[in-house]
């Protein structure tokens, strides 16, 4: 099996089945032989005389060939005693306190085995509103969400995949305004990610500036009114800020429910490409589009025949998925089966057509969007009505709004999935996103740097005689191809990064997709960090014009300013804080933080476990302290806000030896009676690290590349969350793409 280096590591690190002491008990081929038995093993019921054996070898070949990959459970699940399958689940939140306790076991069930979670609050009563049978005062659907993700984050320490959830509430909510703003700080919501339910409605009056209702969930009645255009730019501006909340087009989802008798849909799965019925899963998977670019008369095309193959082998796959799945719960098992969804989506679109010759950001780099999509699309359900003709229809079909027409075996076959992690195995861009780099450093032992090129490019670049490490370093410093003078044009029209494509391509590019697709298309709009609000609001209109069914974007560099900007000192003072006629005094402000910085981590053994302290720099000196802690590490707030505060400091002109002085000698109680710690407490060792990285810079450590304390090597190369520019896992950039944060080097995402 022809893998990366890359790929191996993470199918090593996530995805084999390890003994009672974390050690590896198969091989990556064995991996992908124990999913494929599992996978074949359903055939029996539909027909005694099946060859599985043949199937089995069918879904094995099509995996390791890496023409197709089942989404992560299945490749983590199928075939062991956990045997949970699907990726994406949706539960109700009913408003009563029973009903939330028990949806919050439920996920705590789903997020154990892997599994991520949506869920829609907007059937809670609003903030205030009077409980009648205890006489108190709801608390709203925000408080609410505090706890779940509290319970996810508890959960999340012992599973296979970190815990994800969608949070969404409807755009006619009274508690509509909190809700925009409550990621702003983050903090209490890290295992969310947050949509804001847009009615059409609500949009026409926006687009007239209109008012529109506010519903009060509970009673039916109308509970208020607001300004459909000053909601919607609340929801531009917050989005500017810091990505979130992204936007759903709720009657769009509905008017694709092929069960409306069974209920609305309310939520999708964390990444927001697929929408479900409360209680239904569903199991994704991806097709790998440079597997089918072949050679032809003119140069490179589709190979459609064998496109076609790959289809109608992964829908095979993934109606048999839904019957090998072990459900954690009977009402999602019944839900599930009664509909069969199934979501067929791609990767390597984007490499797809840097083979092909076509610019991403291209009238041409759309059509083909259309024709590849459209293909799989027709082909997909051909096979799901093929295999209705053997296996009989989901069992809800005469009740469906497809009754009238072709007998399908699955209720939805097509999706666009992220496929982070799926398309580092396969060694592809992920899911229909642009390249977002096209060369890295990647750090090995001894301290060796090795530049990595994005495949493509450089047999293009060898193929024309340009191909020198100096220029792929020169292309990672600027992040784009579009600056190196020296290259032709026509190449640099071709190979354009994330950051390249403007956000009006961006859309076109999803609403392409979307067209020929089933559930929604999962993928994040970049913006430059010099983007306005009337940019991200032009885009979002634009979206809602084609016909998306969501948007998901990210300002670059915002979640770091947005971070940086907690606790920043107004410029305006009322006068009356200083008595009547006295003038404020001056205002110190943090001088702005520089998109790359050149840092040290280190690991140092605290009373309660380990502590990954952090230290940046840029041309000034020190600008920037933060920490992490390990599995059992003690007081991951107070570290960190003994981090921001000396952020905030150090980038303000107080000097690190003032910074120092005040933090070093402080005692933790933990420490007390342990002997060889040599740290004190957290604010201790963030002085010593401090102190540390200082002596070094002033020994021309800054020139050279600081480098740790031999007697301390860190483990990893940790950032808190909010930041996420670097992966708190192993220190690699991470980008946003599809819905979501991914590192392309060690396949940590945020969304599980």
């Amino acid at each position: 099996m022809q893998i990366g280096e890359n790929a191996r590591v993470v199918l090593e690190k996530r995805y084999l089945t390890r003994d009672i002491d974390g050690k590896p008990t198969e091989s990556v081929e064995g991996l992908f032989r124990r999913v494929a038995s599992a996978l074949a093993e359903p055939d029996k019921r539909y027909d005694h005389n099946a060859d599985v054996a043949a199937v089995e070898e069918e879904f094995y070949e099509l995996m390791t060939s890496l023409r197709f990959l089942p989404n992560s459970p299945t490749l983590m699940n199928a075939g062991k005693e956990l045997g949970l399958l699907s990726a994406c689940f949706v539960l109700p939140v009913e408003d009563s306190m029973d009903s939330i306790f028990d949806t919050i076991k439920n996920a705590a069930l789903i997020h154990k085995s892997g599994g991520g979670t949506g869920f829609s609050f907007s059937r809670l009563r609003p903030k205030g509103s009077v409980v009648r049978t205890t006489g108190g005062v709801a608390s709203g659907p925000i408080s609410f969400m505090k706890v779940f993700n509290a319970a996810t984050e508890a959960v999340k320490q012992g599973g296979t995949r970190r815990g994800a959830n969608m949070g969404i509430l409807r755009v006619d909510h009274p508690d509509i305004l909190e809700f925009i703003d409550c990621k702003s700080e983050g903090g209490d919501l890290t295992n969310f990610n947050i949509s804001v339910a847009l009615t059409e409605r609500f949009m026409q009056a926006a687009a007239s500036g209109e008012n529109y209702d506010l519903i009060d969930p509970h009673s039916g009645k109308v509970a208020g009114q607001l300004n459909a255009a000053e909601v919607f730019k609340k929801i531009v501006d917050a989005a500017w800020r810091n990505g979130e909340p992204g936007i759903i087009f709720l009657d769009r989802l509905n008017r694709d429910n092929i069960v409306p008798s069974k209920g609305e849909i309310e939520s999708t799965n964390p990444c927001g490409e697929q929408p479900l019925l409360p209680y239904e899963s569903c199991n994704l998977g991806s097709i790998n589009l440079t597997a089918v670019v072949k050679k032809g008369n003119g140069g490179s095309v589709i190979d459609y025949d064998l496109l076609g193959r790959i289809v109608d082998t992964a829908v095979h796959l993934l109606d048999n998925v839904i019957d090998a799945n072990l459900y954690p719960l009977p009402k999602i098992e019944e839900t599930t089966l009664s509909t069969r969804k199934v979501g067929l989506g791609v990767m390597g679109f984007a490499d797809m057509l840097l083979m092909l010759g076509i610019p991403y950001n291209s009238e041409e780099g759309v059509r083909t969007a259309e024709e590849v999509m459209g293909f799989i699309n027709a082909r997909g359900h051909e096979m799901s009505r093929k295999l209705a003709e053997k296996r009989g229809t989901f069992p809800l079909f005469e009740k469906s709004t497809l009754a009238s027409g072709t007998r399908y075996r699955n209720g939805t076959v097509t999706t666009i999935a992220p496929t982070g992690t799926l398309s580092i195995i396969a060694g592809v861009s992920s899911g229909v996103e642009p390249v977002f780099a096209y060369a890295y450093i990647r750090n090995v032992m001894d301290d060796t740097e090795l530049v990595e090129t994005n495949p493509i490019l450089r047999r293009e670049l060898e193929r024309r005689g340009l191909y020198t490490e100096e220029l792929m370093r020169r292309i990672i410093a600027e992040g784009t191809l579009a600056h190196i003078e020296e290259l032709p044009e026509d190449l640099k029209r071709v190979f354009v990064s994330a950051h390249d494509v403007s956000p009006e391509w961006h859309i076109r590019m999803q609403a392409a997709f979307q067209r020929h697709t089933d559930n929604a298309v999962s993928k994040t709009v970049n913006f430059p960090n010099s983007a306005t609000r009337e940019d991200v609001e032009r885009a979002y209109i634009l979206a809602w014009k084609l016909g998306c069914k969501g948007v998901t974007i990210y300002r670059d560099g915002s979640r770091d300013s947005q971070v940086l900007n907690i606790g920043r000192v107004n410029r305006v003072k009322n006068a009356e804080s200083y008595g009547s006629g006295a003038e404020a005094p001056a205002v110190i402000r943090p001088r702005p933080r520089a998109a790359s910085l050149s840092g040290v981590t280190e690991q140092l053994h605290i009373g309660c476990g380990k502590l990954y302290v952090t230290v940046n720099y840029d041309e000034h000196g020190i600008c920037e302290v933060f920490t992490n802690t390990g599995k059992h590490g003690g007081c991951p707030s107070q570290s960190e806000a003994v981090g921001r505060l000396a952020s905030i400091a150090l980038r303000s002109g107080i000097s690190v030896e003032e910074v120092i002085k005040q933090l070093k000698g402080i005692r933790c109680p933990s420490t007390i009676r342990q002997k060889g710690l040599g740290v004190l407490s957290c604010p201790d060792a963030i002085a010593k690290v401090l102190e540390r990285t200082e002596k070094v810079i002033r020994e021309g450590g800054r020139s050279a590349g600081l480098a740790p304390q031999a007697a301390e090597t860190p483990e990893s190369v940790t950032f808190e969350t909010a930041k996420m520019r670097f992966c708190p896992e192993c220190g690699s950039q991470i980008v946003h793409e599809g819905g979501c944060i991914t590192c392309h080097q060690c396949g940590y995402s945020k969304c599980g």
